[in-house]
């Protein structure tokens, strides 16, 4: 038991830390108006820490003997704060990282080219994608290669959005990239000017036999308008059956995974969203769809919103996926902005395949399993004529056309 005085001067000494802080505090002051109250050792010691946390600034105002930026206090607490989550999908952006972050889902931005997801085996930031054209293709950049630093930072898996926002800038200035490559005994440094990124995400073809093939490498904002384009091209050649790679795709947004998705499955639920209050957010497909026979190839670099299209075409019996099991990220983030330009991206969710699968940490198994052969780390470097996988997925979509 506190009492009402008590309680106001912890909120008091709270107050001194910043504004930011003072809000979180008012919130329980208004729960602990009365005689008398009662507070939960959780939000006990959390009133603690903020308290130590104004006695170190107060300590460094009046004490710290060197030059520093007041205004980067607050924004390297709160980065402390997200970090010790020990979630490598949180972040605290400031306002710089954050206007870098959302450049990346509009799908065209000044950087290097590079795709990139973080390795489970290693906690590594592993190239995807080298853009065709790009400054990190033209240096010989490759899928498959771990980047590690970045100009001269050491960067790794907890630190991916970091690294991202660090490899772009401005047209023309420099960057040094450094890259850790299987079969290479040094570590490789690749100096890269920036330029105009404009990430194509889609890229289709028509193969033999009336089969339709369509890649999307991740999910932002244009991807929903280029795979209507592709489907509606493929149509007009005649398309018996598609083929949809999602293999080395990391994902992006939820709701763009939705609409695509949409569009390949009958009337039925999608996915859902459980956070941890229990509540629950879902989405549902219309009755239209493709009338064609569908294949979705995946590998262990499918992730996130590839794997809730994945999950959801599997669920619903709309395709058969071949390839290998996907990597396993069954969990949402959300967005909080603020006022000054930052904000918060939390790990805020959990999401569900229709017939309640969570496949966070295990991924989706696909119908049927082929491997890559021996060499390729990814499905971007071989010739299709070499792709045991896709020459499966041939021969699987060819079985439903006849």
């Amino acid at each position: 038991m506190i009492s009402k005085k008590q309680t106001i001067i912890i909120v008091i000494i709270a107050v001194i830390l910043s504004s930011t802080l003072s809000l979180a505090i008012n919130d329980y002051w208004q729960v602990y108006q009365g005689d008398k109250v009662t507070i939960s050792r959780e939000d006990y010691q959390w009133l603690v820490s903020t308290s130590k946390l104004a006695e170190v600034k107060k300590t460094i105002e009046s004490q710290f003997a060197l030059p520093y930026d007041e205004s980067k206090l607050m924004d390297g607490a709160v980065k402390g704060l997200v970090a010790a989550l020990e979630d490598p999908y949180s972040q605290y952006f400031d306002k710089d990282e954050y206007k870098e972050f959302m450049e990346h889902t509009t799908g065209k931005y000044a950087g290097v080219g590079l795709l990139v997801t973080v390795n489970p085996d290693d906690n590594l930031i592993e190239v995807v994608n080298a853009f065709k054209d790009g400054p990190a293709a033209k240096a010989g950049i490759k899928p498959g290669d771990k980047v590690v630093k970045v100009d001269g930072q050491d960067v790794d898996g907890s630190s991916l959005d970091k690294a991202v926002a660090m490899m772009k800038g401005d047209k023309g200035t420099k960057v040094k990239v450094t890259i850790l490559r299987e079969g290479s005994a040094q570590l490789l440094e690749f100096e890269l000017v920036r330029d105009i990124i404009n990430i194509q995400t889609i890229e289709y073809s028509m193969m033999d036999d009336g089969i339709g093939y369509i890649r999307l490498t991740t999910f932002d904002q244009g991807s929903v308008k280029e795979f209507d384009a592709a489907l509606n091209a493929l149509s007009k050649q005649g398309m018996k059956g598609l083929i949809f790679d999602l293999r080395d795709n990391p994902g992006g947004l939820l709701d763009v995974a939705v609409e695509i998705a949409d569009r390949l499955m009958p009337k039925g639920l999608i996915v859902y969203t459980m956070d941890k209050n229990g509540e629950k957010q879902s989405w549902s497909s219309d009755a239209n769809k493709i009338d064609v026979p569908l294949v979705i190839l995946v590998n262990e670099n499918s992730a996130s919103a590839s794997e809730v299209v994945s999950g959801a075409v599997q669920d619903s019996g709309s395709g058969t996926l071949v390839g290998t099991k996907t990597f396993g990220k069954g969990i949402v983030q959300s967005i909080r902005d603020f006022k000054d330009g930052s904000a918060l991206k939390l790990t805020t969710s959990k999401y569900y395949t229709p017939k309640g699968r969570n496949i966070h940490g295990t991924g989706i198994q696909p119908d049927v399993v082929v491997e890559m052969p021996e060499g390729y780390q990814s499905s971007l470097q071989i010739k299709p004529e070499d792709d045991t996988q896709l020459q499966k997925a041939v021969e699987v979509l060819k079985s439903k056309i006849k």
